[in-house]
């Protein structure tokens, strides 16, 4: 059986309604550092259109992908429709300015109005503090720090609700515990190869917090496969992880599924999630992340056996 990514889920509390399936656009930045190739801005643009026009709700960037670039496409390829359509989450993240380490709450409001100007609206739905593990929770939730920033500008209006996207799951836990964040977004730990997120996902979900699950290609580990990405999560993750692709791509094609499929449907099954970012760089991808297959209870139980002990995580 298969799960749809056009399946409507409520991203928790806040009670918006998203696809399963969102529109990650990291890679639409066009960082060949990262994914090893530079993406074109027309290529960009349409493979934005492609999502909006096969029926995906949700698009999520950054102010830091590509230093900007990414939300300058998005901004770009909104324009071009004639603005954000109507029951499509736009979803943002403030960051420290390129090159620099500061995160302080006058920083959070100057990547906001950046953000705000490159997608070209006047407010945010879901904003999101990005990658806190890079100061801390101390730091990130001190006076005059991003946290108190992004409260202040949810009481004014200009952002609905506010999320908290990093990797360390200990570290997003803390920052659920406060109340504060009505969504939170982990990466590369809640995949066929990582479970680090599972806990974390499941006690969000039990205070009604929206849960999104990005990464579940690990990098694209689980989308290549090992031998064309040996490294998982960016070469983040243990060394091991293309040993246990291997076998599970084996697994997998004795039942005529591609293991990108698997590692797919393996988050947007997943009770817990609400929504799964997957990125894309031209249009064929998001064509791929929509086809829905079958998969047979046993591949999902002889998986199960393949995968990594929690000592290989990323945690």
């Amino acid at each position: 059986m298969s799960t749809s990514p056009l399946d409507i889920h409520t991203l928790g509390r806040t009670g918006i309604e998203v696809t399963a399936l969102c529109l990650g656009t990291s890679p639409l930045g066009s960082m060949p550092q990262l994914y090893g190739h530079s993406v074109e801005k027309e290529t960009a643009i349409a493979t934005v259109d492609e999502a909006l026009d096969r029926g995906i709700r949700a698009i999520d960037t950054s102010n830091s992908y590509g230093g900007g670039n990414s939300e300058q496409i998005v901004g770009e390829a909104l324009r071009r429709r004639g603005g954000l359509p109507d029951g499509v989450l736009l979803a943002t993240k403030v960051d420290p300015a390129p090159g620099s380490s500061d995160f302080s709450g006058a920083r959070v409001l100057a990547s906001f109005e950046e953000s705000l100007e490159r997608l070209g609206v006047d407010r945010i739905e879901l904003l999101h503090l990005h990658d806190p593990e890079k100061i801390g929770f101390e730091a990130s939730m001190a006076e005059g720090g991003p946290v108190e920033a992004l409260i202040a500008l949810r009481d004014s209006g200009r952002v609905d609700y506010l999320g908290v996207a990093g990797g360390p799951t200990e570290m997003l836990t803390r920052f659920i515990e406060t109340d504060v964040f009505d969504a939170v977004l982990s990466h590369n730990r809640f995949s066929l190869l990582d479970r680090s997120a599972h806990s974390l996902f499941k006690a969000a979900s039990a205070r009604g917090i929206g849960v999104i699950n990005a990464a579940p290609f690990g990098g694209g580990m689980l989308a290549k496969g090992p031998a064309e990405r040996p490294t998982y999560a960016y070469g983040r993750g243990d060394d091991s992880m293309g040993e246990y692709a291997r076998r599970m791509a084996e697994a997998c094609g004795k039942y005529g599924v591609e293991l990108a499929s698997a590692a797919l449907q393996f988050s947007l099954r997943a009770p817990i999630v609400d929504m799964t970012v997957v990125g894309g760089s031209r249009p064929s991808r998001i064509d791929a992340a929509m086809r829905e297959v079958d998969i047979p209870h046993a591949l999902w139980e002889e998986l199960e056996t393949l995968a990594p002990p929690p000592t290989t995580w990323m945690g």
